[in-house]
Protein backbone atom coordinates (compact mmCIF):
# COMPACT_ATOMS: atom_id res chain seq x y z
CA UNK A 1 0.00 0.00 0.00
CA UNK A 2 1.33 3.24 -0.96
CA UNK A 3 1.34 5.69 2.51
CA UNK A 4 -0.38 9.09 2.63
CA UNK A 5 1.76 11.88 1.64
CA UNK A 6 3.60 13.06 4.58
CA UNK A 7 1.89 17.01 4.28
CA UNK A 8 -1.66 15.07 4.96
CA UNK A 9 -0.52 13.17 7.61
CA UNK A 10 1.10 15.83 9.69
CA UNK A 11 -2.11 18.33 8.90
CA UNK A 12 -4.37 15.02 10.61
CA UNK A 13 -1.66 15.32 13.42
CA UNK A 14 -1.96 18.94 14.32
CA UNK A 15 -5.57 18.92 13.93
CA UNK A 16 -5.87 15.50 16.35
CA UNK A 17 -3.25 17.43 19.00
CA UNK A 18 -5.42 20.73 19.22
CA UNK A 19 -8.23 18.52 20.08
CA UNK A 20 -6.39 16.58 22.48
CA UNK A 21 -5.32 19.80 24.52
CA UNK A 22 -8.49 20.70 24.39
CA UNK A 23 -10.25 17.37 26.07
CA UNK A 24 -7.54 17.54 27.89
CA UNK A 25 -8.28 20.62 29.29
CA UNK A 26 -11.64 19.25 30.35
CA UNK A 27 -10.37 16.27 32.15
CA UNK A 28 -11.58 13.66 29.69
CA UNK A 29 -7.56 12.78 28.85
CA UNK A 30 -5.89 12.68 31.42
CA UNK A 31 -2.45 10.98 31.51
CA UNK A 32 -2.25 9.27 28.55
CA UNK A 33 -5.89 8.18 28.53
CA UNK A 34 -7.93 8.26 25.91
CA UNK A 35 -7.41 8.23 21.86
CA UNK A 36 -8.63 10.15 18.84
CA UNK A 37 -8.61 9.03 15.13
CA UNK A 38 -9.72 11.11 11.49
CA UNK A 39 -9.60 9.01 8.63
CA UNK A 40 -6.76 10.60 5.93
CA UNK A 41 -7.65 7.51 3.27
CA UNK A 42 -11.41 5.93 2.64
CA UNK A 43 -9.73 3.36 -0.13
CA UNK A 44 -8.20 1.61 1.33
CA UNK A 45 -9.41 2.87 4.61
CA UNK A 46 -6.26 4.82 6.64
CA UNK A 47 -6.77 6.60 9.78
CA UNK A 48 -4.45 8.99 11.90
CA UNK A 49 -4.56 7.61 15.21
CA UNK A 50 -2.67 9.12 18.09
CA UNK A 51 -0.09 7.05 19.38
CA UNK A 52 -0.23 4.78 22.71
CA UNK A 53 1.56 6.05 25.72
CA UNK A 54 2.13 9.92 25.39
CA UNK A 55 0.59 12.27 27.65
CA UNK A 56 -2.18 13.76 25.67
CA UNK A 57 -1.82 17.49 26.85
CA UNK A 58 1.29 17.49 24.91
CA UNK A 59 0.89 16.23 21.67
CA UNK A 60 2.09 17.22 18.32
CA UNK A 61 1.49 16.91 14.57
CA UNK A 62 3.95 14.14 14.88
CA UNK A 63 2.61 12.02 17.94
CA UNK A 64 0.17 10.01 15.10
CA UNK A 65 0.68 6.71 13.50
CA UNK A 66 -1.06 5.25 10.20
CA UNK A 67 -3.78 2.17 10.89
CA UNK A 68 -5.38 -0.24 8.19
CA UNK A 69 -9.21 -0.89 8.62
CA UNK A 70 -8.30 -3.83 11.25
CA UNK A 71 -6.39 -1.68 13.31
CA UNK A 72 -2.94 -2.64 12.63
CA UNK A 73 0.01 -0.03 11.89
CA UNK A 74 1.07 0.27 8.09
CA UNK A 75 4.65 2.31 8.07
CA UNK A 76 7.08 -0.27 8.76
CA UNK A 77 10.07 2.77 9.41
CA UNK A 78 7.64 3.80 12.49
CA UNK A 79 7.68 1.78 15.24
CA UNK A 80 5.50 3.16 17.67
CA UNK A 81 2.46 1.58 18.40
CA UNK A 82 -0.65 2.73 17.78
CA UNK A 83 -3.28 2.94 20.83
CA UNK A 84 -4.83 -0.10 21.95
CA UNK A 85 -8.32 0.75 21.02
CA UNK A 86 -7.01 1.63 17.64
CA UNK A 87 -9.12 -1.15 15.94
CA UNK A 88 -12.38 0.05 17.30
CA UNK A 89 -11.58 3.26 15.78
CA UNK A 90 -11.25 1.46 12.52
CA UNK A 91 -14.21 -0.44 12.75
CA UNK A 92 -16.33 2.63 13.92
CA UNK A 93 -14.71 4.88 10.68
CA UNK A 94 -15.98 1.73 7.81
CA UNK A 95 -19.05 0.81 9.97
CA UNK A 96 -20.72 4.39 10.52
CA UNK A 97 -19.13 6.12 7.46
CA UNK A 98 -16.99 8.92 10.25
CA UNK A 99 -14.12 11.14 9.25
CA UNK A 100 -12.87 11.34 12.76
CA UNK A 101 -13.64 9.07 15.91
CA UNK A 102 -12.61 10.37 19.24
CA UNK A 103 -12.46 8.24 22.87
CA UNK A 104 -12.23 9.88 26.05
CA UNK A 105 -12.20 9.09 29.55
CA UNK A 106 -15.09 11.34 30.62
CA UNK A 107 -16.08 10.47 33.89
CA UNK A 108 -19.99 11.15 33.92
CA UNK A 109 -19.85 9.10 30.66
CA UNK A 110 -18.37 5.89 32.75
CA UNK A 111 -21.05 6.78 35.54
CA UNK A 112 -23.52 6.39 33.46
CA UNK A 113 -22.90 2.99 31.72
CA UNK A 114 -22.19 1.98 35.37
CA UNK A 115 -25.77 3.04 36.20
CA UNK A 116 -27.48 2.14 33.14
CA UNK A 117 -25.86 -1.01 31.60
CA UNK A 118 -28.77 -1.07 29.06
CA UNK A 119 -28.09 2.36 27.63
CA UNK A 120 -28.94 5.46 28.71
CA UNK A 121 -32.31 6.88 28.18
CA UNK A 122 -32.67 11.09 27.29
CA UNK A 123 -35.49 12.23 25.99
CA UNK A 124 -36.76 15.94 26.21
CA UNK A 125 -33.35 18.18 25.98
CA UNK A 126 -32.85 21.15 24.11
CA UNK A 127 -28.79 19.65 23.79
CA UNK A 128 -30.37 16.53 21.91
CA UNK A 129 -30.25 18.95 18.73
CA UNK A 130 -26.46 19.45 18.72
CA UNK A 131 -26.41 15.15 18.53
CA UNK A 132 -29.30 15.49 15.13
CA UNK A 133 -32.18 14.32 17.19
CA UNK A 134 -35.23 16.56 18.41
CA UNK A 135 -35.88 18.04 21.64
CA UNK A 136 -39.24 17.11 22.34
CA UNK A 137 -40.94 13.85 21.80
CA UNK A 138 -37.98 11.39 20.91
CA UNK A 139 -36.74 8.89 22.68
CA UNK A 140 -32.67 8.79 22.58
CA UNK A 141 -30.52 5.89 23.70
CA UNK A 142 -26.67 6.44 24.39
CA UNK A 143 -25.79 2.68 24.25
CA UNK A 144 -23.43 0.75 26.31
CA UNK A 145 -21.36 -2.19 25.28
CA UNK A 146 -18.97 -4.30 27.93
CA UNK A 147 -15.64 -3.42 27.89
CA UNK A 148 -12.58 -6.13 26.60
CA UNK A 149 -9.06 -5.77 25.71
CA UNK A 150 -9.42 -7.42 22.39
CA UNK A 151 -11.20 -5.03 20.24
CA UNK A 152 -12.39 -7.74 17.59
CA UNK A 153 -14.56 -8.69 20.79
CA UNK A 154 -15.74 -4.70 21.29
CA UNK A 155 -16.32 -4.47 17.53
CA UNK A 156 -19.01 -7.01 17.52
CA UNK A 157 -20.25 -5.72 20.61
CA UNK A 158 -20.76 -2.18 18.89
CA UNK A 159 -22.60 -3.63 15.92
CA UNK A 160 -24.75 -5.05 18.00
CA UNK A 161 -25.92 -1.85 19.65
CA UNK A 162 -25.45 0.38 16.45
CA UNK A 163 -28.49 1.54 14.80
CA UNK A 164 -27.59 3.49 11.14
CA UNK A 165 -29.33 6.19 10.32
CA UNK A 166 -32.51 5.86 8.63
CA UNK A 167 -34.48 8.59 6.47
CA UNK A 168 -36.48 9.52 9.31
CA UNK A 169 -34.17 9.36 12.40
CA UNK A 170 -30.49 10.15 12.63
CA UNK A 171 -28.25 8.04 14.02
CA UNK A 172 -27.10 8.60 18.05
CA UNK A 173 -23.21 9.42 17.61
CA UNK A 174 -21.91 8.23 20.73
CA UNK A 175 -21.05 5.04 22.92
CA UNK A 176 -20.22 4.45 26.35
CA UNK A 177 -17.79 1.67 27.26
CA UNK A 178 -18.08 0.49 30.88
CA UNK A 179 -16.07 0.95 33.70
CA UNK A 180 -13.76 2.64 30.85
CA UNK A 181 -14.62 5.47 28.67
CA UNK A 182 -16.85 6.89 25.47
CA UNK A 183 -16.60 7.37 22.04
CA UNK A 184 -17.95 9.94 19.62
CA UNK A 185 -17.80 10.32 15.82
CA UNK A 186 -18.93 12.27 13.11
CA UNK A 187 -18.23 13.26 9.28
CA UNK A 188 -15.20 15.12 10.18
CA UNK A 189 -13.18 16.53 13.40
CA UNK A 190 -15.52 19.47 13.78
CA UNK A 191 -18.66 17.03 13.95
CA UNK A 192 -17.01 14.29 15.88
CA UNK A 193 -15.83 17.62 18.61
CA UNK A 194 -19.68 18.59 18.93
CA UNK A 195 -20.90 15.44 19.09
CA UNK A 196 -18.53 14.25 21.85
CA UNK A 197 -19.04 17.59 23.97
CA UNK A 198 -23.11 17.43 23.53
CA UNK A 199 -23.22 13.59 24.29
CA UNK A 200 -20.79 14.21 27.62
CA UNK A 201 -23.49 17.56 28.67
CA UNK A 202 -26.51 15.05 28.05
CA UNK A 203 -24.75 12.38 30.37
CA UNK A 204 -23.71 14.44 33.19
CA UNK A 205 -26.83 16.32 33.54
CA UNK A 206 -28.90 13.12 33.34
CA UNK A 207 -25.86 11.92 36.69
CA UNK A 208 -26.60 14.83 38.12
CA UNK A 209 -30.38 14.72 37.96
CA UNK A 210 -31.72 11.02 38.55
Amino acid sequence: MTLPHPDRVRAAGAALAAEASRFSGYGWMRGTSGNLSVVVERDPLVLAVTASGLDKSELTDRDVVLIDAAGDALDPHDTRPPSAEAGLHAHIAARTGAGAVFHVHAFDAVVAGHRWPEGVEIRDMEMLKGIGHLAHGETVTVPVIANDQDMRVEAARFDEVYVPATAEVPEVPALIVASHGMYAWGVDVAAARRHLEIAEWLLRFAVATR
